[in-house]
Order: structure tokens, then sequence, then C-alpha cells
């Protein structure tokens, strides 16, 4: 869920099995493993020396990294605090918000109860949710079980996610039945565009069909028999749980504390989505699972050879961003179930990142390599995390020893410069609109948020989202009809401009939206919506 994704025309030969024999880019297969064979990645004393560095030049409170090799744990461990200005200090069996990185746990939900033959990946979705419907009636009826995961369903980068981003004020039934609403920007199964709703749909199937809801299916049908203790689905089980990571942001170059959609013990709306609580501990149990082929420690088989390979099979072609080819050597970019596939530096990895509000994760596994990494923080820097594992990747994948805490560390700073250029200055430029602000008040409603009332007060006016609770704010001034909604909550980072429209009579009859800045999180979707007045500031329709 905090997604920035690097968009470019990617090729991919999708008809063979992420990790199948002789598809490793570059040299064959057996000089490969011969090269990297005696490479021993990074040493302790290494990684605590980079992780402190990381977290100075990012202003990170806490930090958790773990590196599995051969089935072996070789590095967990916890640094710096759960929270600032406290002394709880973070361990390897601190519980993070692991995010959009738990949609792997969805995928292979849905992999068991195929294996158990309770469903097949090509099964309609309507055959289990019968109240969900696309925009498009075709698509409603051919929309599958594998079409939930992949990111190819026609709709844009995030569409819908105002519904439970920032404040998860709708139900899972709510956003279901608001999806109908949705407009798609590309022809089914076409184009990527990744997606966290349908994720939550398909969390609803796996609790049409196996009788439990989804946080007690992957309690007991997965944490439980990998031994994740220190995970959780079922967040209610967390109440009075002390050893948990609380999320932090910047504001105004200080760092505090910032909220979260649900308090820790609550339920999650988007569990299935990325609303999963785990420490590197019991994480690296599941990477564990995935490096040796779905087996248990003890040789058990926990998911078919058959659904192991399915997952890790790419489903989607996603762009490759220039950087990754320049950086890495970058061929291939690709989705499968629950997990992005590409090449670096030659090996083929799977990797997934993750953020909510105030925390980041980042998980990937080389299976040639038998090796899995993880990095959570409990601060959104950016480029931290990454900074972390292409250190420790590169370590064991080459000769090179990049600078990555710098060189991320001045790419984020010159991106957050341009960005703050593009922004408008409101102070130094103000405008002044002529006659009443009157008119633009009243109460709008789009068609899968809800209603949102704009108010005239004494500093202007006022926008308040009767859905979301954190979108509310004071409405600037720009240019004639054209307002930019600065919200309270500064840590949302979020501004959003607010322009009018007018009927054939002259008054105004709606607006749409549009984040300001292009670093803002693809989550807050406000170009989706389109607002349509129903009363105006008298009450009257």
């Amino acid at each position: 869920m905090m997604k920035l994704q690097s968009l470019a025309v990617a090729a991919l030969i999708a008809t063979m099995p992420f990790g199948a024999p002789g598809v490793t880019a570059g040299a064959p297969q057996a000089q490969e493993s011969a090269r990297y064979e005696d490479r021993l990645g990074l040493r302790a004393g290494e990684i605590d020396t980079l992780v402190a560095r990381t977290m100075e030049a990012f202003k990170v409170p806490g930090m958790a990294v773990g590196i599995i090799q051969d089935g072996k744990v070789v590095h967990a461990k916890g640094y710096g605090v759960r929270e600032v200005g406290k002394k709880g200090k973070v361990d390897d069996e601190t519980l993070f918000s692991i995010a959009s990185t738990g949609k792997s746990f969805t995928a292979a939900a849905l992999s068991l109860l195929v294996d158990e033959g309770h469903l097949r990946w090509d099964d309609k979705v309507i055959d289990y949710i019968p109240e969900f419907q696309m925009h498009d009636p075709w698509v409603t009826r051919e929309f599958t079980i594998k079409d939930l995961l992949i990111h190819n369903s026609g709709l844009g980068l995030g569409a819908g996610d105002l519904m439970w981003w920032p404040t998860s004020g709708f139900s899972r039934d709510e956003i279901i039945r608001n999806m109908r609403h949705l407009k798609p920007v590309s022809s089914f199964r076409t184009e990527y565009a990744y997606d966290n709703l349908l994720y939550i749909v398909a969390g609803e199937v796996i609790a049409a069909v196996s009788g439990q809801s989804y946080e007690a299916f992957v309690d007991s049908r997965i944490l439980k028999p990998l031994g994740m203790k220190h995970c959780a689905a079922d967040r209610r089980r967390l109440k009075g749980h002390k050893n948990i990571a609380e999320p932090h942001v910047l504001v105004d170059g200080t760092l505090e504390t910032t909220f979260r959609l649900e308090e820790v013990y609550e339920p999650s709306i988007t569990a299935a989505a990325g609303g999963i609580q785990c420490s590197i501990k019991s994480i690296l149990k599941w990477h564990a699972l995935h490096l040796s082929g779905g087996k248990l420690p003890d040789g058990s088989v926990f998911l078919s050879e058959a659904e192991q390979a399915r997952i890790m099979t790419p489903q989607t072609i996603t762009p490759v961003s220039k950087s990754r080819q320049d950086w890495f050597g970058t061929s291939f970019s690709a989705y499968g179930l629950g997990w992005f596939l590409e090449d670096l530096y030659g090996m083929k990895v799977a990797r997934h990142s993750g953020g909510l509000q105030g925390m980041t994760s980042l998980n990937m596994l080389v299976p040639e390599l038998d090796l899995g990494i993880v990095v959570y923080t409990n601060q959104q820097a950016g480029y931290d995390r990454q900074a972390i594992l292409y250190s420790i990747l590169e370590a064991y994948l080459t000769d090179n020893r990049t600078d990555w805490v710098s060189k991320l560390l001045t790419l984020q700073e010159t991106r957050l410069k341009e960005a703050a250029e593009a922004e408008p200055d409101l102070e130094a430029a103000p405008y002044t609109p002529s006659g009443d602000l009157g008119r633009y008040a009243g109460t709008f409603r789009d068609p899968w948020f809800g209603e949102v009332v704009i108010e005239q007060a004494a500093d202007g006016l006022r926008f308040t989202a009767r859905r979301s609770a954190r979108l509310k704010g004071r409405m600037v001034p720009y240019k004639d009809d054209l307002f930019i909604v600065r919200w309270e909550d500064r840590a949302l980072k979020a501004d959003a401009y607010v322009n009018f429209s007018k009927g054939f009579d002259g008054t105004l009859s709606g607006f749409t939206m549009k984040a300001v800045s292009p670093l803002t999180d693809f989550s807050f979707d406000f170009h989706d919506l389109d607002f349509k007045r129903t009363k105006n500031a008298g009450g009257h329709s």
C-alpha cells in the first residue's frame, strides 16, 4: 500500500514458471551457480554499521533486519526504539505492520483451498460473492479468482483506496458493493495497475469457501502450522501485547508518531490486502517455506509443488524502470500471485514492498541461492529499506560495494526538491476570488465515496468528508473556481486541488479533485472522484 512504482515498458517470456531451469538471464545456470556459491554476504558487524548509518540518514527510529539462507537464520536483529522518546527497544520479535507484503498470505490461503479441491483458480468470483460487480457487466461475469490477485482488472492505480485510506470508514461489504461505480481506465486483462480492493474481495472469497473469517483462516491454517508465533492476522489477539512498533512520520523535519488506520488490536478492514502484524522472527519462517518449495521444516508438504510453482509464475507483465535496468541489469518484471518477480544481477528474485502510514516493509527471496531477506521500519522515510536490501543483496551477488545509503538519499532529496518546486506557492501569489464564497458551499456526493460538506467559516471555506474522518481541512483559493484543500493533519502529505464545474445555467454543479504533489501516495485516488451537488448551503436540493 505506499507503493511508489516507476513505469516503463517491460519485455518478458512469461510462459516459464519462476525459477524454472534454463531461464536464468545471462550465463547458463550452472555457471551462474558457480559464480555465487562462495559468497557469504555481509558480516553481522557490517550489517549493524549499515543499519545505523541508514537510520541516521533517513531519520528512522526503529528497524528490524532478517536474513535466512540454506534454511538457517543467519541474521535476525532489531535496531533502535519502538517509539521515539521512549525506551522500548526493537528486537526480532517486535511486531510491525507489514502492509502489502501480506498479500502473499492471501495468495497462499487460496492455494491451500485449491490444493484441497474447494475451489479452482478459474472459478468465477460471483459464484462465491454474488454481490460482486464491476462497472462492466461482461467483466463481472468473466472475473475469476486468479484475476483478483494479479493487478490487471482494468481499474486504475489504487482505484477506490479512499474507502479505506487514510481512514477505514467503509465496511468490506460496502467496499465490494461500491466497486461497480469505479470506472475502468483500460481494457480487462490488458494492463498492469496495482490494486488493493480486489485483495479485500479475495479475503471474502476465502471466508465464503472456508466458513471462517479471513483472519481466522490465516491464523489457524498458516501462522499456527508454521510456528509463526509473533504474527497475527486476527489483531484482536494483540490487545495487551507490548512489543509492537509505533508508526512515525517527519512533519516539517520533526519526527513524530502518527495515526493507524485502526487501533493495532482492532480488526483491519484491509487484512487480506495488508493488515497483518508480524515480526522478522516469524516472517523468516514464511520465507523458509517458499524457499523450500512449499515444504515445512520436517519435510512434510504444506503447499503442493504445483501451487508453489503457480505462486511464483509470472501472471501480469509489469514495467521495468530505467533505474532498475541501469542498477541491476533487470530485463523482465512481472507479478505472480502475491509477489513481484524480476531479475537482479542475472538472478531471478521474488519481492514485495509494503507501506502504511508511518511504517514500511520489504521482502525478497532469491531461490537459486536459497536466500531470503526482510527489512521492516517504523518510519515512512522512503528509500531507507531499499538501502539495506540492495547493500545485502549486492554483497551476495556481486563484487560491487555501492554506497546505497548516499545514492538513495541523494535521489530522495532530488525527488522531494523537484516535487516542492512543482507545487504552487500560495503565499507568494495569493489569489482572491470575486463574489461570495458562499456559492461554493453545500453538500456534494460521489457514487462510491459518499458525501462531502463544504461550509463557509470565518477563515474561508472548509472541506469535510463524512466517511473519511481525516479528510478535513481549509480550502485555499488558487484560481477561478479552483481551490487547494490543505488537510488539518499535515502528516497526510496529500493536499489536493478542488476544481468546481458549472451547469448550463451557470450555477456550480459539482467538483473533481487531484493530488497537488506528484509524490502523493497513489492510495489518495482523488482523481477517481466525481462529486455532484445534492444540497446548497441553505439545505435545498
